[in-house]
């Protein structure tokens, strides 16, 4: 596991390699925040947004390393609970980013439904939000700035959990939130559903893995190590 601190020795956000960072968590951002990173491909791609309140300090940490926040296309949300979709209506109004997740969970963010995103859960009421790109196959792609970006269909902590990752700089970096769960199954959980779907992210022999609350593993070694103890937990 990375640990990132600023200049300072504070926590802060940071680039993890080259041409992706982390701008957001509970230690940088928000204590409420899931892990926030962010992509620049000369267009800059958000790949979750936090629960809300922090999309100012998100911004400042974009700004933090030497980026145009106003220059975020494209935000791409993993799955529909609050603490990673919470800002995206900010995004979107501010600076006219496309909002692109699976349509399965796409409903929950449509309606405003404050179970299903557990928005309840943080006393919180979340508005009902278009969402631009709806996902349906097991894997598409699509490109940003030249840049091949693939989000394969990983169910299992909810019905449309996403995955992405890219390849760049000779290594394939995968942002695989929340593999670590919670399953409850008042969200959709499904168990059989997450075993398969981590198998599919450990045949992507992954070089980095950008966690959705844990931070970040490298080099593939550490990837599947983290992967696999889960399963091993879950499985035993």
């Amino acid at each position: 596991m990375v640990i990132f601190l600023s200049k300072e020795g504070e926590m802060g956000p940071k680039e993890i390699t080259k041409d992706i960072y982390l701008i957001g968590d509970s230690d940088i951002s928000d204590s409420r925040d899931c892990s926030v990173y962010l992509l620049n491909l000369g267009e800059l791609v958000l790949i979750d947004t936090g629960a809300g309140p922090s999309v100012n300090k998100i911004i400042q940490n974009i700004e933090k390393m030497e980026l145009d926040p106003a220059k975020i296309s494209t935000v791409i949300l993993t799955h529909c609970h609050i603490d990673h979709v919470g800002g995206a209506h900010e995004f979107k109004r501010r600076f006219g980013s496309r909002i692109v997740m699976h349509e399965v969970d796409s409903t929950a963010v449509e309606t405003g439904d404050n179970r299903m995103t557990a928005a309840h859960w943080y006393g919180v009421n979340f508005a009902p939000l278009a969402v631009d790109t709806k996902l349906t196959k097991e894997e598409e792609r699509f490109t940003v700035g030249g840049q091949e970006i693939s989000c394969l269909h990983t169910p299992g902590h909810t019905p449309g959990s996403i995955s992405v990752y890219l390849d760049r700089g000779g290594k394939r970096i995968l942002f695989g939130q929340d593999i670590h769960g919670p399953f409850l199954a008042e969200f959709g959980a499904n168990m059989s559903h997450w075993q398969k779907s981590m198998e599919k992210l450990l045949e992507l022999k992954a070089d980095i893995l950008c966690e959705g609350h844990f931070g970040v593993y490298q080099p593939n070694k550490k990837v599947t190590e983290y992967i696999e103890r889960y399963i091993e937990e879950y499985w035993e």
